[in-house]
């Protein structure tokens, strides 16, 4: 294997498994293995293992061994709640930027899906619309829906990552000024904007979608500058 100078024993290992091709879910050398093609200590192996685990790009096994992982950007869910909680003005600037961030992706995918949104799955959504009135859970299934048609596994990830921390951090910005009856509503705005297949309907839903949160966000942060003032 090759080496850089000032490579890390974890940057080795990942090099170790790119130059073997390794899948998620294939077993990797074991400890006494690594040492010997690192040339590093027992200890510099299983600090590194521990490392690549945080990350999900190895998974320990408990009596198995370790094996290749699927690296989930679900690791990343504990770094971003870290930053909006203890950022600046209490972390709404950076929730701000999660929001902005995700309003992006979804406006730009709504248009693209507005055009191969199956029949079945316009039931579908519908279906999850009707749920929104008693599950907010609903909501995160119905956004993850939406874009399943995009074939892109990395869209998904983000999406549902972005609502999943959000919804750990929306009391920092108060309780949504939409009644559940409204926020239903708008949800079939852009169901049915998908049905008629108009790609800039659907984009305006969305964008209505996510007014709500930015005047709420807006209005915390007016608020924590007028008290600091």
């Amino acid at each position: 294997m090759s080496r850089r100078g000032g490579d890390t024993v974890q940057d080795r290992i990942v090099a170790l498994i790119h130059e073997r091709r390794l899948e998620p879910g294939a077993p990797m050398p074991t400890e006494p293995q690594l040492m010997d093609l690192l040339g590093a200590s027992r200890n510099s192996v299983r600090e590194a293992i521990r490392a690549l685990q945080a990350l999900g790009i190895v998974e320990i096994r408990h009596g198995y061994g370790t094996f290749i992982g699927h690296a989930s950007l679900d690791v990343l869910s504990p770094s971003l709640e870290f930053r909006i909680r203890t950022g600046a003005q209490g972390g709404i600037r950076a929730l701000h930027d999660l929001v902005e961030v995700r309003e992006i992706l979804e406006t730009g995918l709504i248009a693209k899906v507005a055009t191969t949104t199956s029949a079945s799955r316009l039931s579908a959504l519908d279906a999850l619309v009707t749920a929104l009135q008693t599950d907010p859970e609903a909501d995160r299934a119905f956004h993850a829906l939406l874009y399943e048609s995009c074939g892109n596994e990395l869209v998904l990830q983000l999406i549902d990552l972005f609502w999943r921390v959000y919804h750990q951090v929306e009391s920092a910005v108060g309780a949504p000024a939409e009644r559940t009856h409204d926020i239903v509503a708008n949800h079939r705005r852009i169901v049915d904007a998908l049905r008629a297949q108009d790609a800039a309907g659907a984009q305006d839903a969305m964008r209505r979608h996510f007014r709500d949160v930015k005047e709420r966000i807006a209005h915390a942060q007016a608020a924590q500058e007028g008290a600091a003032a």
